[in-house]
């Protein structure tokens, strides 16, 4: 039986994609999907209803009206999409890195919508304000979805501002390799995602009960057939590994799903083992040095972690 994974992982290592339980999504024009597949800094932007080109157009919220054109409706999809995104790995109307001093950075951050953070000399990240991922939220297009994109705003772990801010990054090198093999990437699902489905999973049972101490009471089988629905690793003691970022995809009308780690010099012991042994897509960060823009290598270099 042909397996879609097969163009994808002919790169080094296997990738870590993972087929998804939930069925196909279906054919569709062709030449839609492909341009659909064209990009991947324009997946997000096509789950909210916002300007296009590159004029700027009015878009109502609340009876407020701000100002947007297409390249600025993309950096506030992908941000919110990934929290957190570094300044110079987004892109103005003209494919030029965005500058938080003029431009489209200093439109959005002037109208409200987006907040700027320096981690270090050399990096400014982006952030959606409270108003910007509203905005987001009520030009949705996938309201209904049992799959939709989330969107976030502000920082959610300060410490690891840093590490988070390599995501977007590591999934357009991703997302050029499924695009490659013919993959149409739909969303993406970031950690905390996983996690909060995981935490709800384990305190359904305490709900509505008055003698619940709030310890989860799911059994080893149970956490462990959770794991294997969502096709996350699972240990023999019911330990599961979450990646930093799952992106989902179809080839062909089968849904995929490939998992991203990012890994950094501070992943060390077992903890660093785990993620090289889970089956992730491995990232090594690099953005002031080490692997740099084409920072992924195969896992086979994990021991310089160990």
């Amino acid at each position: 039986m042909y397996d879609p994974r097969s163009d994808y992982d002919a790169r080094d290592g296997d990738g870590g994609s993972r087929e998804l339980s939930r069925g196909g999504r279906g054919g569709g024009d062709s030449r839609e999907r492909e341009r659909e597949r064209a990009d991947p800094r324009e997946v997000f932007s096509r789950h909210v209803d916002l300007p296009r080109g590159r004029e700027r157009e009015h878009v109502w919220v609340r009876e407020h009206s701000h100002m947007l054109r297409g390249s600025e409706s993309r950096t506030l999809a992908s941000v919110g999409a990934f929290r957190v995104v570094p300044a110079d790995d987004l892109r103005d109307a003209f494919d030029k890195p965005l500058d938080p001093r003029h431009g489209d950075l200093w439109h959005l951050r002037e109208a409200g919508l987006v907040q700027t953070h320096r981690v270090d000399r050399d990096t400014t990240v982006v952030t959606l304000t409270k108003e910007g991922r509203d905005l987001l939220e009520s030009r949705r297009r996938d309201h209904d979805a049992p799959d939709r994109q989330a969107f976030s705003h502000g920082v959610q772990r300060p410490r690891e501002l840093k590490h988070d801010a390599e995501l977007y990054r590591a999934y357009l090198e991703e997302a050029e390799r499924l695009h490659e093999a013919g993959a149409t990437i739909h969303r993406v699902v970031l950690e905390n995602e996983l996690k909060a489905e995981y935490q709800s999973f384990l305190q359904e049972p305490n709900r509505e009960r008055d003698d619940s101490d709030g310890r989860p009471e799911r059994s080893l089988l149970e956490i462990e057939s959770w794991a294997h629905e969502r096709n996350l690793p699972c240990d023999d003691q019911g330990h599961v590994q979450f990646p930093d970022l799952r992106i989902e995809y179809d080839i062909d009308g089968r849904d995929q799903a490939l998992d991203v780690e990012v890994m950094t010099p501070h992943y060390r012991g077992a903890h660093a083992a785990g993620k090289s042994a889970s089956g992730f897509s491995l990232h090594f960060s690099g953005r002031n040095g080490g692997g740099g823009r084409g920072g992924s290598r195969p896992r086979g270099h994990m021991e310089e972690f160990l």
